[in-house]
């Protein structure tokens, strides 16, 4: 039988004292403000650091958690009437294991307009591309540590478009935000108004990505890639990488496609962009310095959108009028929890493109891996006993809104373990990486899930002891 009670979530931190900073994006106007689509929240590694955006006034605050943050930061991003307004808000690490999570990381923010661009914890502008001319849906970055389908664990970053997926690798994407932080940090931009310039994307090195169509069977309502997988059979000696993608969405609730890399464009391409990048760059900031009091040139157009990828459709699962909203994988990628229309969530093994689970009366749900210690003695922790990987159970989290309860579920076919109340305007988060500790050392950093209720401004996180 599950256990039930309020006993299982422990407060992190009360974010009363950051209600200026909320304020900017529509905290305490209302009751149950979170609950607004239109508001983005995110949270950071380690559960340092709140992001909220608001889509409906393009907003985004940046709220320290705990007292060694400093203040938050409210950013107002200069966007343009082509640059469209915030759509997606996700947490980068700007370096690996060995940075401090305090300037390690940065925010991305996508809008609807295709554009994506970084801030720092300060709200510095980082970077600014064009991506695709489509509204950006949801920004993921995931480290790839665990998952057996890669070769050499590369991290990335994957951009959801309407019918499109895009994706970072993470080292391209590290190296270019480290560079532009330490940039800024050390006072390149000399005044406010060429930082202001700057935010022009021809000021920036542009970071080399690969782009696919994943519209074959429907236009996705999200999307993942979940890891690399074989080659066809006629290609079996091809060098080319092959990654999987699942997508939900209207005219197929589940989607499976196989991606092929474009080897020319990411290693070439990648050499020519930012050779360019960096050299115009360079010549336009020369030219700044030296031509101050020439009028500023007229506004570059917009980059052409990058061509596709090759991409071949595996399989689909139609079953009308059942429409896919979203999805989640799990740390390794192996298995995907998708919510439909008809209140019902489907558990996908990825590996095998099959269903080997499904919940049915959750509407409105959203769903979260977590990681649980089963019938672990709460007692020899407090000990510093440190547990293992092998110590965990690997979980699913189902917020369900409008019965307001999380559940947790054993994986892949396990019992009920947990029902917790939840109040009304709540959300369910989780940070993107857990910055991992060194490979020898002896401790594991579980998958954790965090309860943000809006309205209090209460942060606890669900305790990972059961039993």
């Amino acid at each position: 039988m599950a256990r039930r009670g309020h006993h299982h979530l422990a407060e992190v931190a009360l974010l009363a004292s950051a209600s200026e900073d909320l304020a900017a994006v529509g905290a305490g106007e209302r009751e149950g403000w979170l609950d607004d689509p239109a508001v983005l929240p995110s949270l950071a590694p380690r559960a340092r650091a709140l992001a909220v955006a608001s889509a409906a006034r393009s907003v985004l605050a940046i709220v320290p958690v705990g007292g060694g943050g400093g203040g938050g930061v409210t950013v107002k991003p200069a966007l343009g009437p082509d640059d469209g307004r915030i759509s997606a808000v996700e947490w980068v690490p700007l370096a690996r294991e060995d940075a401090e999570v305090g300037e390690g990381v940065a925010v991305a923010v996508g809008t609807d307009a295709g554009w994506l661009l970084f801030y720092s914890l300060a709200g510095d502008l980082l970077h600014k591309q064009s991506i695709y001319p489509a509204k950006i849906l949801k920004l993921n970055f995931r480290e790839r540590k665990e998952n057996a389908w890669e070769d050499s664990g590369s991290d990335e970053l994957s951009v959801v478009f309407p019918g499109v997926i895009a994706r970072f690798d993470g080292a391209d994407l590290q190296n270019m935000l480290q560079k532009s932080f330490y940039e800024v940090k050390s006072h390149l931009w000399k005044d406010k108004s060429e930082l202001e310039d700057a935010e022009d994307d021809s000021s920036f090195g542009r970071i080399p990505f690969q782009i696919w169509n994943v519209s074959k069977f429907s236009s996705c309502a999200d999307a993942a890639i979940v890891g690399l997988m074989p080659p066809p059979l006629l290609e079996l000696q091809s060098s080319q990488r092959h990654y999987c993608a699942i997508t939900v969405g209207e005219d197929a609730v589940v989607s499976a496609y196989r991606l092929s890399e474009d080897r020319n464009r990411s290693i070439v391409g990648a050499i020519l962009s930012r050779g360019v990048a960096a050299t115009f760059s360079t010549i336009s900031s020369l030219s700044k310095i030296i031509w101050r009091s020439e009028p500023s040139p007229t506004k570059k157009s917009r980059p052409k959108p990058q061509s596709f990828a090759k991409t071949s459709p595996l399989t689909c699962l139609k079953d009308s009028p059942r429409k896919g909203e979203r999805l989640t994988l799990s740390p390794s990628g192996t298995l995907a929890a998708i919510t439909d229309s008809l209140g019902r969530i489907l558990l996908l093994d990825t590996h095998a493109l099959v269903a080997v689970r499904l919940w049915k009366g959750y509407r409105d749900a959203s769903c979260l891996f977590v990681e649980m210690l089963l019938n672990k003695d709460k007692a020899s922790s407090s000990l510093h006993t440190e547990f293992t990987k092998s110590d965990y159970c690997l979980c699913l989290a189902i917020h369900a809104p409008r019965k307001g309860i999380i559940e947790v579920w054993q994986m892949r076919t396990g019992a009920r373990l947990l029902t917790i109340p939840c109040p009304k305007g709540s959300r369910i988060l989780q940070p993107s990486t857990r910055f991992t500790s060194f490979p020898f050392a002896s401790s594991y950093s579980p998958l954790e899930v965090y309860l943000f209720n809006g309205d209090s401004g209460q942060l606890s996180v669900l305790n990972r002891h059961i039993g």
